[in-house]
């Protein structure tokens, strides 16, 4: 298993509105399996971070795109690996 960050800039910010809701149950989902080692917004309203556990680099693309936030286009995703300390 390894750490992988989503960055999630915010592009739309009304759109990000609409989106929030499912945003958080799809991650309340995965947090629920044991995806998600942290989650929250920026508090300047640039948008968040999710870091998924994930067995690879694609898994983690795969689960980060299949956020309604980066699926419906109000965050661009940007995605690292990342080592916990």
């Amino acid at each position: 298993m390894a750490y992988y960050a989503a960055l999630l800039h915010m592009v739309d910010p009304e759109k990000n509105k609409e989106t929030l809701p499912f945003h958080i149950e799809y991650l309340d989902a995965l947090d629920n399996q044991g995806k998600i080692f942290a989650r929250g917004p920026f508090l300047d309203g640039s948008g968040g971070l999710v870091v998924y556990i994930a067995d690879t680099f694609e898994e983690a693309r795969f689960l980060a795109e299949k956020d309604p936030h980066v699926f419906e286009r109000s965050r661009r995703l940007e995605l690292k690996e990342w080592r916990a300390i």
